[in-house]
């Protein structure tokens, strides 16, 4: 009895293991697209706000900051799990070694071609309105002297996101590996955070200790080598969502808890901007410690939410999503080099806050949307060059079909 018992759980555990990715999660496809086009909004903002960026606007605005604070918790967060889970189907149909060549390929590639095309321009530009005269041929010989940004010319900028995933996949795929092999492991886990408290609390608290303990030495520079407290949550936020990929007990747990997860995140955030982003009282020594627990807590159900209603409703594919799935990488390489060449000759315009802002969306869009639809897309270098698949010709599309084995099309 003892014998059957436990070959029934061990087929359950395969099935549910077999179930987490027998299909296509249309779900995260959405959510990636939804979080990159945020993304643009973003840098428009970042023009702007009072915070640090490239260039800035000649007026700025503190009524921007207020919704780019709420987005700002959860925008990468959701990216770095998405890219784990992104990890977990690719190792899924390649070897350890095919994998590592694809993400050379995809990504490190990319990230050159941006360091060396499409990130100098943002340099230029700043250089410039710091009062530099040099002309873009003049200014460009500067970039190989290697000298890193900001004292130097040479930067990935906001390709650093390429760069902490490409190292991400090296450092962890012995780790994946492990846990692939493993799905009475996983499972275990997933049983584990069935529980509410345990589902939230849990990373919540690990990410508070991580937050205490580097956030002060090491705060955030997008420094491969010294970014400590960004590797810490990113890092798992990545590895994370690989997990979540390796059973659907994890992602049924997410679904049955998403009005809990919502209605927390709800209240903290006007807790958030009534008590800390719209206040101008005083502190308390022990709010800090506080601000910091609630905020990762806000975030943290934030992410759980969003995962969890995509789920739910996001299932689904059409032709939008099948474009813009393909688009958003040559987008999100693309996009922060248009917003800065398109904003530079704006800056001392007497226009207001609002149609400068209008302006400089509507047309990065366009502008994003013309590269990578009319050149782009059509040809297999720039493809290469943007980390996107090669097209395949007719004939290569049907030895591909014929080589595909019977057994998987059943």
């Amino acid at each position: 009895m003892a014998i059957h018992k436990k070959i029934v759980t061990i087929k359950n555990i395969a099935s549910n293991t077999i179930q987490a990715h027998s299909a296509r999660r249309y779900d995260l496809d959405w959510l990636r697209v939804i979080a990159f086009v945020i993304l643009i909004f973003f840098h428009v903002g970042m023009f702007f706000n009072s915070w640090g960026w490239h260039i800035k606007n000649n007026e700025i605005s503190h009524v921007i900051e207020l919704p780019m604070r709420f987005t700002s918790m959860w925008r990468m967060a959701l990216l770095f799990m998405i890219s784990g889970a992104g990890v977990y189907f690719a190792l899924e149909n390649r070897s350890p070694k095919s994998f590592l060549s694809e993400r050379f390929i995809r990504i490190f590639i990319p990230l050159l071609f941006g360091m060396f095309v499409i990130v100098p321009p943002q340099i230029f530009f700043e250089r410039l309105t710091q009062g530099e005269a040099y002309s873009y041929g003049a200014f460009y010989k500067t970039v190989f002297q290697f000298h890193a940004y900001p004292h130097g010319n040479f930067s990935w900028h906001h390709l650093w996101y390429l760069v902490d995933i490409f190292f991400y996949s090296l450092l962890s795929l012995p780790l994946f590996l492990f846990i692939k092999k493993r799905p009475q492991m996983t499972a275990n886990w997933a049983r584990f955070f069935s529980n509410p408290f345990v589902l939230i609390f849990v990373p919540v608290i690990w990410h508070f200790i991580g937050e205490e303990f580097l956030s002060d030495k090491f705060p955030n520079t997008n420094n491969l080598i010294h970014d400590w407290n960004n590797h810490f949550h990113s890092l798992t936020l990545f590895i994370c969502g690989f997990i979540l990929c390796t059973q659907t007990a994890f992602w049924e747990t997410i679904v049955k808890y998403r009005k809990l997860t919502l209605s927390i995140w709800i209240v903290i955030t006007i807790i958030l901007y009534s008590a800390y982003w719209l206040s101008d009282r005083e502190v308390a020594a022990w709010e800090p410690v506080f601000y910091s627990i609630i905020k990762t807590t806000n975030a943290w159900c934030i992410l759980l939410s969003f995962l969890g209603y995509a789920y739910v409703y996001l299932q689904f594919t059409n032709r939008f999503l099948k474009y813009a799935n393909e688009a958003v990488y040559p987008f999100y390489i693309l996009h922060q080099t248009v917003i800065v060449c398109l904003a530079y000759p704006i800056i001392h315009s007497a226009l207001p806050i609002g149609v400068k802002f209008g302006y400089l969306s509507i047309a990065t869009f366009l502008i994003c949307l013309v590269l990578y639809h009319f050149m782009i897309r059509r040809f297999n270098i720039l493809r290469f060059l943007f980390g996107l698949k090669p097209i395949k010709t007719k004939a290569e599309k049907v030895t591909q079909e014929l080589e595909i084995p019977i057994s998987l099309k059943s």
